[in-house]
């Protein structure tokens, strides 16, 4: 068996924009028990921290709150701060999950990022709060 080749990625690549400054989150508080939240990002947009080459793709954030929603306009600011940051699509996933989890703190969540096909292949990373041990 021939050894595996010694990948590009480096360490850096795989943290880049984990810990990234963005805009903050702004909630407000929740009226009803018991419902869900559905919001769909159709024009989502990072870079491969890499190639520098950009990520389209949907993103939906599902969430069921408790005491506080997650105001629309942080978090298309939010989202937006995402446009030139260099991260891995499934990162920006599971960031975007632990943000809205600590701004929101909701009885459940689940992020879903479906990226355009690149070289033929379409990603789709799925993200979900409480996380399964």
């Amino acid at each position: 068996m021939k050894p595996m080749p010694k990948s590009l990625y480096t360490e850096r690549h795989a943290r880049s924009g984990v810990g990234a400054k963005l805009p903050a989150l702004e909630c407000w508080p929740n009226q009803y028990p018991g419902y869900e939240i559905l919001i769909e990002i159709s024009e989502f947009t990072s870079v491969c921290p890499l190639t520098g080459l950009p990520d389209f793709g949907v993103v939906r954030i599902r969430y069921m709150p408790r005491k506080w929603c997650v105001e629309l306009k942080s978090l298309k600011y939010y989202i937006n701060g995402f446009r030139n940051l260099g991260i891995f699509q499934e990162n920006a996933v599971n960031r975007i999950l632990l943000d809205i989890v600590a701004a929101a703190k909701p009885a459940w969540a689940v992020v879903t990022g479906e990226f355009n096909a690149r070289g033929g292949m379409k990603t789709t990373v799925e993200a979900r709060w409480p996380r399964k041990k």
